[in-house]
């Protein structure tokens, strides 16, 4: 269907529930490290319980970006050809049958893991760590449940997520990121008037930061290597002190690297605690790491007062050596984060509120159309452009 016949069904009063049987889409897909295709694909008419997704917009994430650079992402190989993005959000243009409360021209936001809500895990909530769960964009499960870098989708209405008329397309598809960072904090206990230190200021760790805030923390002490994107964190709101990192000396012995931890950790507890009592400053009460770095992990460790928690949200390499007596000895919770579950609701609510720094404005750059997507996923791998301008969130506008 033309692009004027699918506007005049968003922008006009019908509620049809289908505007085609099938259709021909135009997708990206990874066929190996920098191997991004534009192609044709064709779509089916939405299966019963599911809503075909006319995609608006879609945010590049740091998973993606392996993906694309490296055919892999941690220990996920790609294994078949496989089309990028799960921060999303678009219209619906047509609707299965079984499908209630959704109408033709819905602004929805995609919650893009789709478990199977019979596992142990699904039926006491934590969805997340369903073993059977298909993730957009992800190559753990085969097939792949491809991603949202396509002209349309179809997914299961129950994971569709209608969002108001004044929040916006980059608002919306950033709930994915931002669902990781209300995940994380309602996994932690942060308190009004504690003191949190982030350690990265990518999209998690800014929106950890936020979130820390929006619980109460008077301290916000977000910490990365990159002095844009920690003075961009203080300057919007996001963190209230910042802190600049070199890069670590690199040791082989795990002494010498312990040692580097340390003066990280004194540092930034300096920074974190210096309107503190001299007498009172132990350390920051919560430590959120969205680098999954091992040396941010040992300095949060460190860094944390007795009593604390240490929540690990970035995911790093799958071997970690940790000092473990910092936690023993200061009885420090290190708790794990994946994903999220239940949290579109209230990240719905929160961008509603204006509650939170501005979202658009964490989307330095836009490209237009997925023949764009290459220089999308180029863009997103770097921290400042040809310019010199900041890169912190690249978004793909269909």
């Amino acid at each position: 269907m033309a692009p004027s016949a699918i506007n005049a069904i968003y922008n006009g009063p019908t509620l049809a529930r289908h505007y085609s049987k099938a259709a021909t889409i135009q997708a990206s897909v990874l066929y190996g490290p920098r191997d991004l295709r534009l192609e044709t694909k064709t779509i089916p008419e939405p299966a019963p319980n599911e809503l075909q997704i006319l995609i608006k917009r879609t945010g590049v994430c740091g998973s993606d970006v392996s993906y694309y650079k490296k055919h892999r992402n941690g220990d996920l190989l790609v294994r078949e050809p496989l089309c990028l993005g799960h921060e999303s959000a678009g219209v619906v243009v047509a609707i299965g049958d079984g499908v209630a409360n959704f109408q033709i021209g819905d602004r929805v936001a995609l919650e893009v893991g789709v478990p199977c809500e019979s596992c142990r895990s699904c039926l006491r909530g934590r969805y997340n760590l369903c073993p059977k769960m298909r993730f957009r964009s992800s190559a753990k499960s085969v097939p792949h449940f491809q991603g949202t870098l396509q002209e349309r989708i179809n997914h299961p209405a129950k994971w569709c997520h209608k969002i108001p008329a004044h929040v916006s397309w980059e608002a919306a598809a950033l709930l994915e990121p931002l669902s990781v960072a209300i995940h994380a904090t309602e996994r932690a206990t942060v308190k009004p008037g504690d003191s949190v230190l982030v350690f990265g200021a990518g999209t998690v760790g800014l929106l950890a930061a936020a979130m820390a805030r929006q619980c109460g923390a008077t301290n916000v002490l977000i910490a990365d290597i990159d002095a844009g994107r920690v003075d961009y964190a203080v300057r919007h709101g996001f963190a209230t002190k910042k802190y600049i990192s070199s890069c670590p000396r690199h040791h082989t012995d795990m002494a010498g690297m312990l040692s580097i931890a340390k003066d990280l950790a004194d540092d930034v507890i300096a920074v974190a605690c210096d309107d503190e009592d001299e007498f009172d400053v132990e350390g920051v009460d919560v430590t959120f790491d969205c680098t999954g770095k091992e040396i941010c992990m040992q300095a949060g460790l460190y860094a944390t007062r007795p009593g604390g928690q240490l929540i690990m949200v970035g995911m790093g390499t799958p071997v970690q050596t940790l000092p473990m007596s910092a936690s023993h000895l200061k009885e420090v919770d290190i708790i794990g984060i994946f994903r999220y579950c239940n949290t579109y609701q209230r990240g719905i609510k929160l961008l509603s509120s204006g509650l939170l720094p501005s979202l658009d404005n964490m989307v330095t750059h836009r490209v237009k159309g997925l023949a764009a997507a290459k220089e999308a996923f180029e863009l997103a791998g770097k921290t400042v452009d040809e310019h010199g301008n900041l890169v912190l969130k690249v978004v793909v506008e269909n």
